[in-house]
C-alpha cells in the first residue's frame, strides 16, 4: 500500500516536476524535437497532474486548496505548450 501524502505536499511535490520538466536540457541536434526529450518532458508533466489531480474531489478539502490545484493545473498545460513549441 501507498504512503499517504498530505495535498499541500503534492502540490510541492507538482511544482517540484514542472521545474524540473521546465530544466530539462533540450537535445542540440533535434532540439524539442527529439522523442526522448518528448517523452522525458510529458513523463514529469503527467506525474505531476497524477499527484493533484483527485485532491479537489477529496471530500473535506477547502476552497483555497481546490484553488490551488487549478493553478497547478494551468501551471502544467502552460508549461507543456511553453516547452514543447
Amino acid at each position: 500500500m501507498s504512503k499517504f501524502i498530505p495535498a499541500a505536499e503534492r502540490l510541492v511535490r507538482a511544482r517540484m516536476l514542472i521545474q524540473q520538466a521546465r530544466d530539462l536540457p533540450v537535445p542540440s541536434e533535434m532540439g524539442n524535437r527529439d522523442f526522448s526529450y518528448i517523452a522525458k518532458v510529458k513523463d514529469l508533466l503527467r506525474q505531476a497532474r497524477d499527484l493533484v489531480k483527485f485532491i479537489s474531489m477529496t471530500a473535506g478539502v477547502k476552497a483555497e486548496m481546490k484553488e490551488d490545484v487549478r493553478k497547478v493545473l494551468d501551471e502544467i498545460e502552460a508549461a507543456d505548450r511553453q516547452i514543447l513549441t
